[in-house]
């Protein structure tokens, strides 16, 4: 398994056991993939990208998550209760990540607003983690 794919896997387990997120989801509501036509309100991994942050004496790597809170028309306030649960949940978290050892993971930004297409709103989260 690669650093990311631990990584991917640990904030899928802490999102998804956190009993106060899931009274604001519902069943279902965490998903670690975009589902079309999904249960709203939900919370993706949207993308996780990844680079060499090795030094000269430790191999690492930094990734950039990204989690996006969808809900439905006139959910903005929803979508911000729901983005801030996910923030006190990641920001500065210690996560077990099976044969890496996660160094950092802090939230760098959240961007929420309307999205007239899929007609609701979206909170898009950004987090940046460091694994050796």
């Amino acid at each position: 398994m690669s650093a990311a794919a631990a990584l991917q896997k640990a904030i899928y387990e802490r999102l998804s056991g956190d009993a106060e997120l899931l009274l604001l989801l519902g069943d279902g509501g965490v998903r670690d993939h975009l589902q079309t036509g999904s249960h709203r309100p939900g919370i993706s991994i949207v993308s996780l990208e990844s680079r060499d942050a090795s030094t000269a004496s430790e191999a690492g790597e930094e990734h950039l998550v990204t989690l996006a809170v969808r809900t439905g028309e006139g959910g903005n306030r929803a979508a911000q209760e729901i983005a801030a649960r996910v923030r006190a949940l990641l920001d500065d978290a210690a996560l077990d990540l099976a044969g890496f050892s996660l160094v950092s993971l802090f939230h760098r930004r959240t961007r929420t607003g309307r999205d007239a297409k899929a007609k609701g709103h979206v909170a898009e989260m950004v987090f940046r983690a460091v694994t050796e």
